[in-house]
């Protein structure tokens, strides 16, 4: 339900808004944007493999560390201000990156660009809650928010293959210097300046507790989806479960706890970031299947696997806007419930590929990334919009930080399902062809001949027989979550009003 007392958006804030998905489509580029370079950076560098490991993994531990303390800080210091500091340190530590001399000097620019990517991601969502204040507005602004930060993940590995082509491997990160010397400039005269009127005393011991909470689980999480269940992983999310019950008992204590109160108020708050993190669930643990589907059952090379996966996102472009429209026609609860219905259907469809079904995939997961991305859009809107406008920093924090959780839970869980299966059913045969279905592809090309494609017929079976096993067990997981959204979300439509917003440093926006 539209507020009929809130100011509409005019010409000023969509040029904004435009301004403002720059460093969003960037920040989710990099993500990905190594996938192609890491083979000419090792004859470079010659990174060892845990340095290896640190160049791809130093930026998201960064990014999942911070998004708390950055969403809190802008809340404090002024979104506007945030983000453009974490423009300047984004741009320098690409700058950085791109001529690196070492494996080490990679890695301390890859973790500075995760700084600034943990202040650039909740800056920007912040700010979209406070530029637009009128419901339906706003909803489609999040809506083309979502599919542009879907849509960077796969342009970023596309991209690097292109650039890679044509220039030496530090060029894929010299991309974001123009576009955040173009939001250096435009921001200050495009974006008013929000704050918290009374944020209270900052909670400077909230900042290593919430680290000590969030790395540990996610990197637990990554290395169970990569090597399995051991003491140590085990230990990792026992330890990030510890240090995350003790923020949560000081957040509950504290008249300046880090994470408000208030945004828990709000109603649908609490089961946004639910919901939202069981999208991000079930959208990287099907990514994790549909990579190495592409280049290692179909043996396709990198730069081709990355734009054959670029063609669901045809489909995203339509799907946030369209789910934005019926959400202003209908309870959004089931239009919510509906995304993850649909969802389920691109996991069922994903079940029955074989180990030739290129167009099969892609519809699957076409038809799976409708679904979360209309999910996603749509309990984003619903936190952010019962959220208090002064709290919309951290509001937008939590939700990037369920999603980085649920993204390396879906990874691990249904990973370690599909390589159950895998397992098993190459149980006869030797270490390395049970162990990784790459494993398994290296072993057959050392073979050749009629043994080496007897081994890698075996494997790829078997790996597309753990891929659908685990395709069935997210189509049960989101069919629930559809049911559970219904339940939880009936009658939520109209957002629960929220304070007045905080006058913008300056002047308000003109129209």
């Amino acid at each position: 339900m539209t507020n009929p007392a809130a100011r509409l958006a005019g010409r000023r804030e969509w040029t904004a808004f435009t301004v403002l998905l720059l460093p969003l489509l960037l920040v989710s580029m990099d993500v990905s944007v190594l996938y192609f370079a890491i083979p000419a950076i090792t004859r470079e560098l010659d990174p060892s493999a845990t340095q290896q490991l640190w160049i791809f993994d130093s930026y998201a531990f960064a990014l999942a560390g911070l998004l708390i303390t950055m969403g809190s800080l802008g809340d404090r210091i002024g979104r506007r201000k945030l983000l453009l500091f974490g423009a300047a340190a984004f741009g320098i530590a690409s700058v950085g990156a791109a001529y690196a001399t070492s494996a080490d000097m990679l890695i301390a620019a890859r973790v500075l660009l995760g700084i600034g990517g943990a202040t650039l991601m909740p800056s920007t969502l912040a700010l979209i809650r406070n530029l637009f204040q009128d419901d339906k507005q706003r909803g489609k602004a999040i809506a083309i928010w979502s599919g542009a930060m879907t849509g960077g993940i796969a342009l970023g590995s596309v991209l690097s293959g292109v650039m890679l082509n044509h220039f030496w491997w530090g060029s894929v990160f010299l991309i974001n210097v123009p576009a955040m010397l173009l939001l250096l400039v435009l921001v200050p005269v495009l974006v008013p300046e929000f704050t918290d009127p009374a944020p209270g005393r900052f909670d400077l011991l909230s900042v290593p507790l919430s680290m000590a909470a969030v790395l540990p689980v996610v990197y637990g999480l990554k290395e169970i989806a990569a090597e399995g269940l051991t003491p140590l992983y085990a230990g990792c999310l026992a330890a990030g479960l510890a240090f995350g019950w003790l923020f949560v008992r000081r957040q509950r204590t504290r008249d300046d706890a880090m994470v408000s109160r208030a945004l828990f108020r709000g109603r649908g708050f609490g089961a946004g970031i639910g919901l939202n993190t069981v999208a991000a669930f079930a959208m990287m643990g099907s990514a994790y299947f549909n990579t190495q589907y592409l280049q290692s059952v179909l043996g396709m090379g990198t730069l081709e696997a990355a734009l054959w996966s670029l063609a669901p996102s045809v489909l995203i472009g339509a799907a946030a806007p369209v789910s934005a429209a019926l959400a202003q026609k209908t309870d959004r609860a089931y239009v919510i419930s509906g995304g993850f219905a649909l969802a389920a259907a691109g996991f069922a469809l994903t079940s029955l590929v074989g180990t030739d079904s290129l167009w099969l995939l892609l519809a699957g997961a076409g038809v799976l990334a409708c679904g979360i991305v209309t999910v996603m859009s749509l309990v984003s809107d619903m936190a952010l919009g019962s959220a208090p406008a002064e709290k919309a920093g951290s509001a937008a924090s939590l939700l990037e930080t369920g999603q980085e959780f649920g993204g390396a839970l879906g990874m691990a869980v249904l990973g370690s399902l599909g390589t159950a299966v895998y397992r098993s059913d190459l149980a006869g045969s030797e270490p390395a062809v049970r162990e990784t279905l790459g494993g398994a592809v290296a072993t057959a090309q050392a073979l050749g001949g009629t043994a080496g494609g007897q081994v890698l017929a075996a494997a790829r079976e078997a790996f597309v027989h753990g891929m659908q096993y685990a395709a069935w067990g997210g189509t049960v997981l989101l069919l629930a979550a559809a049911v559970l959204a219904a339940a939880l979300l009936r009658g939520r439509g109209a957002q629960a009003p929220a304070p007045a917003e905080p006058a913008p440093a300056g002047e308000a926006l003109a129209h």
